[in-house]
């Protein structure tokens, strides 16, 4: 930038970064949403393409910023974990809260003709982002574990309410039938009432979406231009060979090979109890 006598302007911009050595969660919230699901006539409780396409936005998000190791979604909201060692954007708050919240909305509107194809955009999504920081792993349990009971809670509420609303009840009805209920009290009305076994819907409504990273392996194709030296033959030819017996048959063809990269992988998991963690334990070891 060129220096001039208005550079000191800068003097007024405020830096804050998120402490060193702690994990950094960038929440995201669609701005207006329950308006913008009127306006686009969102199925309700859920509408499973805008559950898709939230995730396809996660999915997004990760695969830009790779620092990401664990995202959780539910509603129109979606979680971004960022280990202890993270040094993105020199671990500033507010970079890191715009640049995912605007690649998260760049994205959701440039990919929501695939997943409503017969429903034009009305007009633009926004969704804004904070990032908090969480000193240890304890804590960003506790963190998520709220997200995903605040999953349930609310799923569960609006399953209820809408299932009475189709059975010819007005929402203002609804709401009084569901006030001062528990969800017991709620799995039963929606058993007795409705015919719904609440246990029997989807998991992705029921406990969210959880994005991660995985290692697979995969099968790729060795070709060698006819041009190839001869120490790149012998090479391919080595690592051919490197494969015996039964093995080479089940991890490589004669002409290919086998190589490990990393996925983003989608769960539907209970992320409160433990077993998530002991089937994951290197998430947190970060």
């Amino acid at each position: 930038m060129a220096n001039s006598k208005y550079e000191y302007v800068k003097q007024f911009e405020t830096c804050e970064k998120c402490l060193k050595n702690t994990w950094i969660v960038v929440r995201l919230d669609g701005r207006s949403f329950h308006r913008f699901a009127d306006v686009h006539h969102l199925e309700k409780p859920n509408d499973y393409r805008c559950v898709a396409l939230m995730t396809q936005c996660a999915r997004a998000v990760m695969q830009e910023f790779g620092d990401i190791v664990l995202s959780y979604g539910q509603s129109d909201e979606y979680s971004f974990v960022l280990p202890p060692s993270c040094n993105l954007f020199g671990r500033r708050a507010m970079k890191l809260a715009t640049c995912m919240a605007s690649y998260f909305s760049s994205s959701f509107i440039f990919h929501w003709s695939k997943h409503f194809q017969d429903v034009p955009m009305q007009y633009p999504i926004a969704f804004d982002g904070r990032a908090v920081c969480y000193p240890a792993a304890e804590n960003l349990r506790d963190y998520l574990s709220w997200r995903q009971a605040d999953c349930h809670i609310n799923n569960l509420y609006n399953t209820a309410f809408w299932s009475l609303v189709k059975t010819g009840l007005t929402r203002k009805a609804a709401q009084e039938r569901l006030s001062g209920t528990v969800s017991s009290d709620k799995n039963e009305i929606l058993f007795s009432q409705c015919n719904i076994n609440y246990s029997n819907e989807p998991e992705v409504a029921r406990k969210g979406t959880t994005l991660i990273w995985e290692v697979v392996f995969e099968e790729v194709e060795i070709r060698l231009p006819e041009s190839a030296p001869a120490a790149a033959v012998a090479a391919a030819a080595a690592l051919q060979a490197s494969y015996s017996g039964a093995d080479r048959e089940e991890k490589a063809s004669p002409a290919k090979t086998r190589r490990k990269r990393k996925q983003v992988v989608e769960l539907h998991s209970d992320i409160i109890g433990e077993s998530f963690w002991t089937d994951h334990p290197t998430l947190l070891d970060q």
